[in-house]
């Protein structure tokens, strides 16, 4: 009885530090949340201009004229957001399912982050390239391998680029999604997108020098906008996802102490009845 008590105490110790890491964890992930929302939110300013700007200057071109249009035959490349650290919840899993569920292994990938390498070369899945350290990317280095993959697309090494991201719909909600860059979908509209008033659409604008020139100067810019803001998105995902799995964990070791306690109780009220029944037999027998 002693021994289980003593047991009892040091796993109640073990469960309390261990909350208290949780709860730390989930302060970290709060704060990091919040920064990246933000972050988010700011660069969608600069995304709605660069989108409506582009898709206006599509708008006035000959499609037929606009090779970024042309659907291909052949192997589509996927950029793929994964997580550096783990206790981040599904996050990763539910983009492993999908990559299972909707890609072909034949596909070339393009991983961003370090988590599941094992995974993708288990899997039998080619990589195009990829970065290890995808938590603190800035626009630089995506817009350079952005420019790559553009370069691979001209070069018909592929027929697409796409890319599979975590959508953050609210701080509880983020489900794994694929997004097309290129082709360029004329009637494609990204849901982070806003909405800009029709009496901006419909003026009238002259393009110097002509809108096919235009647009082969805005496709990269177009790309690699893209690509930011669905990173943007997924990291923020993925401190949403790390902040809710540490919550759960806390408040699972809040009830795993309080189950814990109980027992421990129980265990020390068990022994005392023991040694008082012991005593008054001991004195009956005198």
């Amino acid at each position: 009885m002693a021994q289980n008590k003593v047991a009892l105490k040091r796993r109640i110790r073990s469960v309390r530090a261990t909350k208290k890491i949780t709860s730390a964890m989930e302060l970290i992930a709060t704060s990091k949340l919040q920064r990246m929302k933000h972050k988010m939110e700011m660069y969608r300013t600069y995304a709605n201009t660069l989108f409506h700007t582009f898709h206006r200057v599509l708008d006035n071109a000959n499609v037929l004229d606009v090779p970024y249009l042309t659907k291909r035959e052949g192997k589509i490349l996927t950029v793929i957001f994964v997580s550096d650290m783990g206790l981040c919840g599904g996050y990763n899993s539910n983009i492993l399912h999908k990559i299972k569920a909707e890609i072909p292994k034949e596909n070339p990938l393009f991983v961003i982050g370090s988590s599941n390498r094992t995974w993708f070369r288990q899997e039998g899945y080619t990589l195009f390239g990829e970065i290890n350290n995808g938590d603190n990317l800035s626009y630089g280095h995506i817009s350079r391998e952005a420019d790559r993959m553009i370069k691979a697309y001209h070069d018909n090494e592929i027929a697409g680029i796409q890319v599979l991201y975590t959508r953050f719909v609210n701080t509880l909600t983020f489900e794994p999604s694929i997004m097309t860059l290129l082709p360029i979908q004329a009637d494609h509209k990204p849901q982070n997108i806003g909405i800009v008033e029709s009496e901006h659409l419909t003026q009238d604008i002259i393009f110097e020098p002509d809108a096919i020139t235009l647009i082969d100067q805005l496709v990269p810019m177009y790309v690699q906008s893209l690509m930011y803001s669905l990173w943007l998105e997924s990291k923020t995902s993925e401190q949403a996802a790390r902040r809710m799995a540490m919550d759960n964990a806390t408040d699972n070791a809040e009830e795993l102490i309080d189950d814990l306690v109980l027992k421990y109780n129980q265990s020390r009220q068990a022994a005392i009845t023991q040694e008082i029944t012991e005593i008054v037999a001991g004195a009956e027998a005198l």
